[in-house]
């Protein structure tokens, strides 16, 4: 299948993001063609598959059954002693879905494709193509051949490790202290939870300045897994080995589950790098580090951030200009949006990982649902006054960081 040697955008990366903006593009009637170094698109998957309703909301899906495999009532939030905190989804307004990745990727593809997009899977972008100054193409190689795609502006949706970000020469570094080192087993033959809802483990035990989490699938089936930030990790004691303790000491959960399959990953909590543009480029989603800093979640912002870029694409390609001044815009959206809220809940993060379990325990007994879902949105001036009556050995804490 011959691949086009030039085009209007190219987008590098077939993840939610890269599909969401070819999608967009193609739906404007812009020539797009999609590169993805994965002879399957969607595998293997580097997530834990849980998603608010909003999610598919702000890119305008709606939940399929091919490909929302649960969905989920709430989540229940455990302190270091196990103590638990009960969400309702419904009492806080939102929604929640278990996803099948896989299909879901390859569902915005097939989108994309009817949408008149072109897909090249299987063709590993080696870097960009660099002309005085403005990237103009992609250097690639597919199925062991060597070639070269011309175009106005790429759109790098090329994961954490982006390449594309990296021969651009934007720095993309990822900070020991900013990046999560992750693991996770999908198990099935769980019993004895609740399988309507999310459960999320906290502790220095259990994992330091970070959570085990247990995402509930189909048929006794459900995703395990663990982020630990990498600066707490050694070869001893790495993501790994704090899931097999986990599961190990909760043989009520898991005495007779077994793995199905496994993932490993890191994820920056950054928040995000320092520019997403330059002349002929725009970097989005997971290449940009655009992820949640307090959960490590990122395909909602990875796809608004895709959506974002495209439109911008649309009238940067209408008005031939495509100057890093001009798609700027991109970013300048991004940060006045989500940008906005990314960078509060960095400083919620900051504050939560100067907690010891003491403190956790203290929180978990003076936080109720509402109070936890506002924390995770940002919105924390309530905390200020709650821990001055409650807990007001924390208050200079979260003074020094959330003011």
């Amino acid at each position: 299948m011959k691949i086009k040697d030039n085009v209007d955008v190219l987008v590098v990366g077939a993840g939610p993001a890269g599909s969401i903006a070819a999608r967009v593009l193609a739906e404007n009637n812009v020539d797009v063609l999609v590169l993805d170094k994965k002879q399957e698109i969607g595998t293997p998957k580097r997530c834990a598959e849980g998603i608010h309703s909003n999610v598919l909301d702000t890119v305008g899906l709606k939940p399929d059954p091919l490909w929302v495999v649960n969905e989920t009532l709430g989540a229940i939030i455990y302190s270091p002693s196990e103590k638990k905190v009960e969400i309702n989804f419904n009492d806080v307004g939102i929604g929640g879905y278990i996803l099948e990745r896989k299909i879901f990727e390859k569902h915005l593809a097939i989108d994309a494709i009817t949408s008149g997009a072109r897909y090249a899977i299987k063709t590993m972008a080696l870097g960009v193509i660099k002309e005085n100054g403005k990237i103009t193409g992609v250097k690639a190689e597919h199925m062991g051949e060597e070639i070269k795609i011309r175009s106005k502006i790429v759109i790098a949706a090329d994961g954490v490790d982006s390449k594309i970000a990296k021969s651009a020469g934007l720095n993309t570094t990822n900070r020991l202290e900013d990046y999560e080192s992750g693991f996770q087993y999908e198990m099935a033959g769980l019993k004895n939870i609740n399988f309507k809802y999310l459960h999320l483990f906290f502790g220095s035990e259990v994992a330091p300045i970070g959570y085990v989490w247990i995402f509930p699938k189909i048929k006794n089936t459900a995703n395990v897994g663990v982020g630990i930030l990498s600066s707490r990790s050694t070869p001893e004691k790495n993501a790994k080995y704090y899931l097999d303790k986990f599961i190990e000491d909760h043989p009520d959960i898991f005495e007779d589950a077994s793995p199905i399959e496994i993932n490993a990953g890191g994820v920056p909590v950054s928040s995000s790098i320092d520019t997403f543009v330059m002349d002929g480029l725009m970097v989005v989603g997971d290449a940009a580090q655009i992820v949640n800093p307090l959960h490590g979640g990122g395909i909602r912002l990875a796809m608004n951030s895709a959506k974002i870029a495209a439109e911008v694409s649309v009238n940067a390609l209408k008005e031939n200009d495509f100057s890093s001044s001009r798609l700027y815009e991109y970013e300048r959206i991004w940060e006045e949006t989500d940008g906005v809220r990314v960078k509060k809940l960095l400083k919620v993060r900051a504050f939560l990982e100067k907690l010891n379990d003491k403190d956790f325990e203290r929180l978990a007994d003076i936080l109720g649902a509402k109070d936890i879902i506002n924390l995770s949105n940002a919105n924390y001036k309530f905390l200020f006054r709650l821990l001055l009556t409650k807990a007001p050995k924390l208050l200079p804490l979260a003074k020094k960081f959330l003011v």
